[in-house]
């Protein structure tokens, strides 16, 4: 759970910004994206093997 602590004073879209920055920090949104559907042990395999080798490919260069 991500919590913004706002001084008095702050405007709306500045504690705004702080929230949406805190919870793309701690990955919850992208979290339940990948949850939305159901994705076999098998389809999570290939999805993490395609991932490490995307990451090889990039640090060779």
């Amino acid at each position: 759970m991500c919590q913004t602590i706002i001084n008095p004073g702050t405007s709306f879209d500045v504690a705004l910004k702080q929230f949406s920055r805190k919870v793309q920090q701690s990955g919850i949104l992208a979290e339940a994206r990948r949850r939305r559907h159901y994705e076999s042990p098998q389809a999570r395999r290939k999805r993490k093997a395609e991932a490490h080798r995307r990451k090889q490919r990039r640090a060779r260069f």
